[in-house]
């Protein structure tokens, strides 16, 4: 049996959003075992989090968070299936804190479906054109660019990025979390920041 690290727990804990201790007892559970923790944490929940994520979301708030004296402006709209879940204090500190990350981190896109293709070509370009004759294969390339198009994402794509509370946590998993808590879908659908005298392009 491996020994159950705080290692171990963290890295079970960023493949899955799962809570810390649920992490510890999943792996506990399977001596240690990665594959067999991850799998008793989607029986215990996670997979019904997933399954939810068909449902329809038609109730939930607007978040808002002013900061800098009033230089940055964030409305964030976060769903949930029902007006009783969107009154809870947990559902609003969470479109609060996604509002207040949104707000420091600066995203451009609420998920990665969301960048235009023109845009993600045109990285995709800019990364090749780094190894243009650097002799590496063509494979090799190609891998490297996923690599850094996944940096790109979590740079441009809120769900994504880690959160400016806490780095461990992205808010895709912070989103997750609140879905398996609630019993509820949860997502976040648009956002819009303004920042003081910045009109954009």
């Amino acid at each position: 049996m491996s020994a159950i690290t705080a290692e171990l727990v963290k890295q079970l804990r960023d493949k899955t959003g799962a809570g810390m201790m649920d992490c510890k007892a999943a792996l506990t559970e399977t001596g240690g075992d990665m594959e067999k923790a991850i799998e008793v944490l989607r029986k215990k929940g996670l997979a019904s989090a997933a399954k939810r994520a068909g449902r329809a979301t038609n109730n939930g708030l607007i978040g808002h968070y002013i900061h800098m004296g009033g230089k940055v402006g964030v409305l964030a709209e976060v769903n949930c299936e029902t007006d009783f879940v969107a009154r809870t204090d947990d559902f609003q500190t969470l479109a609060k804190e996604i509002a207040m990350h949104i707000a420091a981190a600066d995203p451009k896109y609420v998920r990665r479906e969301d960048i235009p293709a023109d845009v993600l070509d045109k990285e995709r370009e800019i990364y090749r054109a780094q190894f243009a004759g650097s002799g590496k294969p063509a494979n090799v390339i190609e891998k490297i660019v996923d690599g850094k198009l996944e940096s790109y994402y979590a740079q441009v794509c809120l769900l994504d990025q880690p959160s400016v509370r806490d780095p461990n946590v992205t808010i895709q998993q912070m989103v997750s979390a609140a879905t398996a808590k609630t019993g509820e879908n949860v997502t976040v659908s648009r956002f819009v920041r303004f920042k003081l005298g910045d009109m954009g392009d």
